[in-house]
């Protein structure tokens, strides 16, 4: 049986409509053999049933329980048998030709082992997707209450802000939403790390391949747009420990148990800070009901000690 030149891994959870637009971009495309797999992470939303009822040719994986993006990307490679294998987030809108050219420049160029596209706004507008791997320093402040008043020079570095936006580059690694390796580079490293569940496991991923010694290319002759973050924003208190722990788990497996402890512990401390912030702005009355959500809510995280899963 001839191998299909694609196969295509959609992890969803409860984005039906979404899910929908994604697979009809997907089955716009021309030019290439695709196997399209959605898995589905016990959505409650009918996504199952309209993608059995409206997208016959997609193969459905339905899971039980959220499995968590790793694990349901996991079980999506356990089936793909195409020559090029596709991770792509179901809040995206493929371009025009955009598979097809992402697997010509990964043909054309045998030492990239992944391609990640240019990803858009909703709006049109260039969204950040290409990255350095970060170091301790980037991660005190990066997505923390620091990063507005970071060393412009480190975020810079971070953001390969030094690369054009429609410059191919080499970089470190790029976002998951949209992201093309070989069948080869998975027979080599491996599936996903599992124990990330949500969030760096794209860093985790393309680090391993990295250091197998593939390279790593940001390729914006293609585009997709990235609704960003419609799964995870339904649940934003799990969303701030999912992040937070995945990051400690990179740190503590790349860096060390030394730097991820300091690292967890300035967390931790940053939380309790913004808890104390909210808790006094909600008591004088300043828009009340959000302070004691967001005191909620980071309450939660302290209380769940954001310690990384593995360790």
């Amino acid at each position: 049986m001839t191998k299909p030149d694609l196969s295509i891994i959609i992890v969803s959870w409860n984005v039906r409509a979404l899910l929908a637009n994604c697979l009809r971009s997907v089955l716009a495309q021309t030019g290439l053999t695709l196997q399209i797999i959605v898995v589905d992470s016990a959505s409650s939303d009918g996504s199952p049933e309209i993608v059995a009822e409206k997208f016959p040719q997609v193969e459905l994986v339905a899971c039980q329980q959220n499995v968590g993006f790793p694990r349901g990307n996991n079980l999506g490679l356990e089936r793909a048998n195409g020559r090029t294998i596709l991770l792509l987030n179901p809040d995206t809108i493929v371009h025009e030709d955009a598979l097809a050219k992402m697997v010509t420049y990964l043909e054309q160029n045998p030492q990239v082992g992944v391609v990640g596209p240019q990803l858009l706004n909703e709006d049109g507008t260039v969204q950040s997707s290409r990255r350095r791997f970060p170091t301790l320093r980037t991660a005190f402040f990066e997505s923390t209450w620091l990063q507005p008043y970071a060393p412009q020079s480190v975020l810079d570095d971070y953001y390969v802000r030094d690369v054009g936006d429609a410059e191919t580059a080499v970089v470190d690694w790029v976002m998951g939403a949209c992201l093309l390796t070989r069948q080869e580079v998975v027979q080599q490293v491996g599936g996903l790390d599992e124990a990330y569940f949500m969030y760096s496991e794209e860093l985790d991923y393309c680090r391993r391949i990295h250091e197998a010694g593939w390279q790593v290319v940001y390729y914006p002759q293609v585009q997709v747009t990235h609704l960003s973050g419609k799964s995870s924003e339904q649940a934003v208190t799990h969303r701030h420990i999912n992040f937070n722990r995945a990051k400690l788990r990179y740190f503590r497996k790349y860096h060390g148990r030394f730097a991820a402890t300091i690292l967890r512990l300035f967390l931790l401390a940053s939380y309790g800070w913004q808890l104390s912030l909210e808790a006094i702005k909600g008591a004088v009355g300043h828009k009340r009901q959000l302070r004691w959500q967001r005191v909620k809510a980071y309450w939660m995280v302290l209380r769940s000690g954001l310690r990384p899963a593995g360790y």
